[in-house]
């Protein structure tokens, strides 16, 4: 199927929007605009370097791991650099300090900084003249800004809802009743009841004049109420579809597919925004998704999370044109 064929075929749906917010002049580079963990493929430039930078922002979204180390490391830095003032001001106005020798005046001086910084201050070594007083109110005030920053960090980590949506890893061109339908699989990651469950999927295609089109894609349901199971989205590949009529040839490259999710978070009464995308080159054709579910021996109905990808081949009807994915794959798709 030439460009321009192409082009007519993917106006055979009806165009819901002119623009998803990523612009329509865009070129058809194979990047994709939507990265499968929900952030925009997105790089900001000219924008002076300290507008670049939002530690506030960082903190929040860093790893438990590397919060926890961040917090540590400035804690040992911020005891260091006061140790070493203390040290240049004089261990003999530090009174109660062990003078012995030069590593246990440094021991001595680090902990009495821990402590200053901490306000626990145990009695035995205290500041004696100005200057060392002064350091010591000063670090007090630093400890007690410090920490409050860092219990505010705690709490925005601890009460902000972090929705952990899992999607297949293909999305597939299975047999739906009569025809042919675009299906992709997802389940919730977290143990938290998810309610309320809304998604809307938006196709985009670059065009032969550097251009995109971007449709809106109906769909077999588009909410549910409940969601502890997986929910298998369907789109129906008929007349009205953007889909239809388009060979493997089309589905090669410049095509993405953009996942939003809505659902209110019963733990934190909070409603939570999910992201994903799907590139054409990730659409495998004529298969469908194996079963995940089961019992257990009380009878109670599982699922089988680490299975969410695995699909098996299918035969398309025989109304539907025999396609293969762009790479030639075909079968498990387990990761």
């Amino acid at each position: 199927m030439n460009s321009n064929l192409r082009a007519e075929k993917a106006g055979t749906g009806k165009e819901e929007f002119k623009d998803l917010g990523f612009g329509t002049k865009l070129s058809t580079q194979q990047a994709r605009l939507l990265n499968r963990d929900g952030s925009f493929n997105v790089e900001r430039r000219g924008l002076p370097r300290l507008y670049a930078i939002n530690f506030y922002q960082e903190l929040i979204n860093l790893s438990w791991p590397r919060f926890i180390v961040t917090v540590l490391c400035f804690y040992v830095v911020v005891n260091l650099i006061f140790s070493f003032i203390y040290l240049a001001i004089g261990v003999d106005h530090l009174v109660g300090l062990d003078k012995s020798t030069m590593m246990n005046r440094y021991w001595e001086s680090f902990f009495f900084s821990a402590q200053t910084l901490t306000t626990v201050g145990y009695g035995r070594i205290s500041p004696a003249g100005f200057i060392t007083s002064m350091t010591a109110a000063f670090e007090s005030l630093a400890g007690l800004m410090g920490f409050a920053l860092a219990t505010g960090l705690l709490y925005a980590r601890f009460s902000r809802p972090q929705a952990r949506m899992l999607f297949s890893k293909n999305a597939l061109i299975s047999p739906y009743r009569e025809g042919t339908a675009l299906m992709f699989r997802v389940a919730n990651g977290r143990k938290n009841e998810m309610i309320e469950t809304e998604i809307q999927v938006s196709l985009s295609i670059a065009q032969p004049d550097g251009t995109r089109r971007f449709f809106e894609l109906p769909l077999e349901r588009r909410s549910i109420n409940f969601f502890p199971l997986s929910w298998t989205i369907v789109h129906p590949i008929d007349a009205e579809s953007p889909l239809y009529g388009m060979g493997p040839e089309d589905f090669l490259h410049g095509g993405e597919f953009f996942i939003q999710m809505k659902s209110f978070d019963d733990v934190f009464s909070q409603t939570l925004y999910i992201r994903s995308s799907y590139r054409f080159e990730e659409v495998v054709y004529g298969a469908r998704f194996t079963l995940i579910f089961g019992r257990n021996d009380s009878g109670a109905t599982t699922i089988d999370l680490h299975r969410l990808d695995e699909f098996e081949p299918a035969d398309l009807p025989a109304a539907a044109k025999p396609l293969t994915n762009g790479n030639g794959a075909n079968g498990n798709g387990a990761a």
